[in-house]
């Protein structure tokens, strides 16, 4: 049985360097990941690290393939490897070495259990686009032959997840990233700096309210920001706010439209039911990817364009 929807994610997790020839020296400044050597005779084609940004983990329930979001450091490093090397070589390579060093493998796919028609389901499907990666990329054929695996470890309190993707593209194509899971810095947003920036500005964005994929539910790790917000709220109750909600460019613009007035309003709900604002403070609103503040071409100004400003009136 086909199941288009484990196809597409796979699909997803490839990288730009499926567009370029084979590398045979790791791109400067590029190394390995600490806990987990590469793949023996593999070479670096695409390094990139983040200090802070989402990723979707898979996770697998019956039938039902489901993205998980983890905030964290994200390193994600591509290999390519040379010829001779099977993909089944490769990821039971990893998947033995990340046993060793006390990771516990969480999922494993392969063409077997996710179906063939990887072109088909390219450009269908809420997945397209997980974790970043550009559809320019994503051109598998029917006939190759991937894997997938995620794997998780706690290290002195620390979360670490590892994805490991491999593909054939004439030579095997490992992509990997490692996300350690934490929060943003604490204490970015003040009573003082809410102050200050108001009175320079006249808004404040707020990056510190977060939301599941797609969702208006305020997540409980947003409550240290709230908190603040309503503190200074309530030693100004002559003054009035906006709250606005700003989404990115991903997705059709109506329904972005929806997702940023409903987190708005979740977000003033939370203030006046949860921590006692006078809701005649405050007014919710949503203007979708209307004001970016950085290019919607990256995925860190989709983060900066992701937020909640807190606006005069």
């Amino acid at each position: 049985m086909k199941r288009p929807g484990f196809v597409l994610i796979v699909a997803a997790l490839m990288a730009p360097l499926a567009l370029c020839a084979q590398r045979t020296a790791d791109i400067d400044g590029a190394e390995d990941y600490p806990l987990v050597s590469r793949f023996a005779g593999s070479v670096i084609a695409w390094y990139e690290v983040k200090d802070f940004d989402r990723y979707y983990v898979l996770s697998l329930a019956g039938d039902q393939l489901t993205p998980n979001e983890v905030d964290g450091k994200i390193t994600r490093i591509q290999y390519s490897a040379g010829e001779g090397h099977s993909v089944f070589e490769i990821i039971k390579s990893y998947e033995n070495a990340l046993k060793k060093a006390g990771f516990a493998i969480t999922l494993t796919l392969d063409e077997k259990n996710c179906g063939l028609n990887l072109s088909e389901q390219l450009y269908m499907g809420e997945f397209n686009g997980l974790n970043s990666l550009p559809r320019e990329a994503l051109k598998p054929d029917y006939r190759d032959k991937f894997a997938y695996l995620t794997a998780r470890q706690t290290l002195d309190d620390k979360t670490v997840y590892v994805v490991v993707y491999v593909t054939d593209w004439n030579y095997p194509l490992i992509t990997f990233d490692a996300i350690e899971v934490k929060a943003m810095d604490e204490g970015l947003v003040t009573v003082r700096s809410l102050a200050d920036d108001l009175a320079a500005t006249g808004h404040i964005a707020i990056y510190d309210i977060y939301f599941a994929t797609g969702k208006a539910d305020v997540k409980p790790e947003s409550a240290a920001v709230l908190e603040t917000i309503a503190t200074y709220l309530k030693a100004n109750p002559d003054k009035r706010y906006f709250i606005v909600g700003h989404t990115d460019s991903q997705g059709g613009f109506e329904a972005n439209m929806a997702l940023s007035e409903n987190r708005a309003q979740a977000v003033m709900a939370y203030l006046v039911n949860d921590l006692g604002v006078d809701a005649r403070q405050l007014k919710a609103y949503g203007v979708s990817s209307l004001a970016p503040v950085a290019s919607n071409q990256s995925a860190s100004g989709q983060a900066k364009n992701r937020r909640v400003e807190i606006v005069e009136q």
